[in-house]
């Protein structure tokens, strides 16, 4: 299909209590910026049930429009019900381009969503812009498992769609804000969801790890030996009030729950701290973690590439160093 307008659309995911996840208001700051080289609107698309307080947040956060869709039947996620949603808006509406949180559903919806309404889709974005030379949105995603990054353009159907990883965009300072604001009634008859959650069963071994929204973490990799290591690391993030985050080797050796994993194939995260212990520096586990403001690394290895990213560094065994932190940091709040 063809845009009817130079819009850019931003798919605010929401909670079952009709509150808005990060991602979705951290995409209002690229969202900003793309809106503004294209010459267009940036507008916020609300969907789910008592979505109030997530159009209030998506008005505070630089959106020009906010379009909201909102019923009993949006309340839990579907595929078909959101689906059916978010392309009847773009056929009456006709924006040029639109960002997706690349959450579980997001990544669901994408796909289904693109392919509805004929167009092309990049997943899993870390980067975003605008090519100078043709308008079109520049996705910037990890390819070959990590080893490069690759941009990508779609520069024949509409609207432009791709996911972006939670926590690679930082949300922008709440303002007052004057969006409009409009309600779009689109009715979903029972027999068009095709499924149903029947119920929710809970990683109780990884808890409710919020890495995305952590504003320190405490990341365990190889180093650590095993599980009795990451004892070690949650003495220290327990002392900062840290989330507890691990590499991909830690979590493929069993020692800790997938739930933790930072890095390509886990959370993308954007913490004001990341301390990273016993951590290599694989280029996979950097894409994860690349958006934090600072960066503290604790290893042996005076050679480890994790150096090379680090505001701060250590060299010494973790399991002698990080006792000693633990115990400073103790003294000093004393």
């Amino acid at each position: 299909m063809e845009a009817k307008t130079k819009d850019l659309w931003v798919f605010i995911e929401t909670n079952e209590d009709g509150s808005p996840k990060n991602v979705g208001i951290e995409l209002l700051t690229p969202g900003r910026m793309i809106a503004d080289k294209q010459g267009g609107e940036l507008v916020a698309i609300v969907i789910g049930n008592n979505v109030g307080v997530a159009v209030k947040e998506a008005t505070e956060h630089d959106a020009d429009r906010i379009i909201s869709v909102e019923g009993e039947e949006y309340q839990t996620y579907s595929t078909d019900a959101y689906t059916k949603a978010i392309c009847t808006l773009v056929e009456k509406y006709g924006p040029t381009s639109m960002l997706i949180g690349a959450t579980n559903n997001g990544r669901d919806l994408g796909p289904r969503v693109s392919c509805r309404l004929k167009t092309g889709l990049t997943a899993d974005c870390t980067a975003l812009d605008v090519d100078e030379e043709t308008g079109n949105v520049a996705w910037t995603r990890p390819a070959f498992g990590g080893n490069l990054m690759a941009t990508i353009q779609c520069p024949n159907h509409r609207p432009q769609i791709g996911t972006v990883r939670p926590g690679v965009f930082k949300k922008s300072i709440a303002s007052e804000g004057h969006a409009v604001s409009i309600r779009e009634n689109i009715a979903i008859d029972p027999s068009e969801i095709r499924t149903k959650v029947l119920e929710v069963l809970r990683d109780v071994e990884g808890g409710d790890v919020d890495l995305e929204g952590a504003e320190i973490i405490v990341s365990g990799g190889r180093g650590v030996g095993g599980p009795e290591g990451f004892d070690t690391i949650k003495a220290l993030a327990d002392v900062l009030g840290a989330t507890v985050g691990a590499s991909r080797a830690a979590v493929d050796s069993g020692w800790i729950s997938h739930a933790h994993q930072v890095g390509q194939t886990g959370k993308t995260v954007g913490p004001k701290l990341y301390i990273a212990c016993g951590i290599s520096g694989a280029i996979q586990h950097l894409a994860g973690m690349s958006g934090s403001d600072c960066v503290v690394a604790i290893n042996k290895d005076a050679d480890a590439p994790i150096f090379d990213v680090a505001d701060y560094g250590l060299v010494g065994n973790l399991f002698e160093v990080l006792p000693i932190l633990v115990e400073e940091i103790k003294k000093a709040r004393a």
